[in-house]
Order: C-alpha cells, then sequence, then structure tokens
C-alpha cells in the first residue's frame, strides 16, 4: 500500500500541492488526472524521493518513505515524462546500465534484459541505437528501464506524450498486463479518456489540490445530470444559442455544442421537449453518458485542457 499523507510543496510563491493525501492500495491502477501545471510530477518527484515535501510523509507498506532508505526505495519503478535514455547506445547497452544502478548483475541481469525487451517488444532492435527508434519506441524502452529490478509499484508520468495511436495502445496493453500481473500502478495524465479506460479509481487534482477521488462510476455519479445532450452546431442551431442556453450551460467545441441542463430540466423528456419547441431536428441531436471531462468541468468550472 502507497500512502500520501498530507503532502505540502511550495516554491517561492507558487503552491504546488496543497495538502495531498491519498491511499493506493496493491493491485490498484490509480489515475491521478488533472491539466499541465496541477501538480502531478511535482507528487511523483516527491513519491520518488527526488524532492522533498515542506510538510507531510509517503509511507509504502506502513513504512515511512526517505531518501537513505534504499530498499523501501527500491520498491518503486519511474517512467518519468521525459525520455532518460542515452540515445547514442543500444537499447540493450542502456539497460545494462540501469541494471546496474539497481545493482544487477552477471546472469540475473541478462535474464532482466531480456524478459523486459520481450515484454517492450524491442528484443529484434536491442542493439540499434536509440536515436534510431521512433518516439513511441523510445517510450517503450523508457518503461522497460524502470521495470529492470521487478519494482512493486510502478509510477508512470504521463509515458504516452508525443507517441502515435498505435504505439499509446502497445502501452495501454502491456500496463494492463503488469497490473492484471500484480503491479500496482500510478498514473497521471491530462487525457480523461486514459484515465477512463485504464484506472480502477482517480483521483483529479487541480491547483496542487485533490478535488474528488473514487472509481470512474462514482466521480460520473457526483452530477445531477448523468448525460451529455450535444447539439450540432450548424447555421440554424447557432441561431438559437440564445434559447438553447435558458435550458442549460452551453460549452461550445470545434463541431457541436454541449448542453448541459439547468436544475429545471432533470427528465430528459423536459429537454427533449424544449428542444424539440425550438424546431431543433432530431438528427441534430445526439445523448451520450457524461465523462470525467463532465465532471471536471462540474467541479472547477472548466475544461481539463483551459
Amino acid at each position: 500500500m502507497l500512502k500520501v499523507n498530507h503532502i505540502v510543496k511550495h516554491f517561492e510563491n507558487l503552491t504546488a500541492l496543497d495538502n495531498v493525501s491519498i491511499t493506493i492500495n496493491d493491485g490498484e491502477f490509480y489515475g491521478l488526472l488533472g491539466p499541465n501545471g496541477a501538480g502531478k510530477s511535482t507528487l511523483m518527484n516527491i513519491i520518488i524521493g527526488y524532492l522533498l515535501p515542506d510538510s507531510g510523509h509517503i509511507a509504502i507498506d506502513n513504512e515511512m518513505m526517505n531518501f537513505e532508505n534504499v530498499a523501501l526505495r527500491k520498491k518503486i519503478g519511474f517512467v518519468p515524462q521525459e525520455i532518460s535514455l542515452f540515445l547514442e547506445l543500444s537499447a540493450e547497452k542502456n539497460l545494462k546500465i540501469f541494471g546496474e544502478l539497481f545493482e544487477l548483475e552477471g546472469k540475473v541481469l541478462e535474464k532482466r534484459i531480456a524478459e523486459v525487451l520481450e515484454l517492450v517488444q524491442l528484443q529484434d532492435r536491442k542493439n540499434d541505437r536509440v536515436n534510431d527508434y521512433s518516439g513511441g519506441m523510445k517510450r517503450r524502452l523508457n518503461i522497460a528501464a524502470s521495470l529492470l529490478h521487478n519494482p512493486q509499484i510502478l509510477l508512470c508520468d504521463e509515458p504516452t506524450v508525443g507517441v502515435d495511436p498505435q504505439s499509446r495502445n502497445a502501452i495501454f496493453d502491456m500496463l494492463q498486463f503488469l497490473n492484471k500481473s500484480g503491479k500496482t500502478i500510478v498514473y497521471t495524465t491530462h487525457y480523461m479518456e486514459e484515465a477512463e479506460r485504464l484506472c480502477s479509481k482517480v483521483a483529479i487534482i487541480d491547483h496542487g489540490r485533490i478535488i474528488e477521488q473514487g472509481t470512474v462510476l462514482e466521480l460520473i455519479n457526483l452530477l445531477n445530470q448523468k448525460d451529455v445532450i450535444k447539439i450540432s452546431k450548424t447555421p440554424f442551431t447557432v441561431k438559437l444559442l440564445d434559447k438553447i442556453k435558458e435550458i442549460g450551460m452551453i460549452n461550445e467545441q470545434d463541431f457541436h455544442f454541449e448542453l448541459i441542463p439547468s436544475d429545471n430540466f432533470t427528465k430528459k423528456s423536459k429537454i427533449f421537449a424544449a428542444l424539440e419547441d425550438l424546431n431543433i431536428p432530431g438528427n441534430l441531436i445526439e445523448v451520450s453518458m457524461a465523462t470525467l471531462e463532465d465532471v471536471f468541468l462540474n467541479l472547477t468550472g472548466r475544461r481539463l485542457r483551459d
């Protein structure tokens, strides 16, 4: 179990983390969802001991984490947001260096290198320079390096930044396999789709504070209106925008309006009747289940990427 207890961290006049507390149980796939600058990476760096908190502490299996406790720190593997590899060396040489940092050597190290290369599907490219890898391959090797010492907890700080959809799906599949094999995974992201797909529990973080946490379903159940109504953006609906706003709050997207009905329109029948009174054709209206993006909007008044 990983416990984050009342962590506070300041950088000059900026409060990066403000009394953050979370408990992550063994075997969970735990997501930290929030916009860039919310404090996610700062929290990760405090968990691994790279940064010291101004107050609060981290505990693993009820044992206090500190920089000197090497045995406890070895229970953690860390996948940083930036690529942390020697680009002019081969994948295999990179992994030998990282393995030696964890005091792995000889046949044990060779076996672990072979295992992690197979896991990330890079065994056929192990002798190639990392500089010649695609962005997705570098990301996968970054993960492989963090797994060499077979950590109990894997921290992933936005591990899919800048990769193509195929590589992203490969990383998702690999992390889900590791989680099903028993690893506890802590995953930071500002993409609600990633959190919804991967995480068994999610904490929403903004401006250094944990706003809410729970399963995806529990967070969506916080909403009074659990459906999202999308109205296609056409010259006709644009002219009706002021009338539509009488039904609820409007979030304008590139190709549609998202309507969040007010408390006066909690029943779907009443909403559709109001839209019908405006003569909006049914083919311009789409109803879908609310997402974590809608939860974030409801809790903060803004969108994740604003």
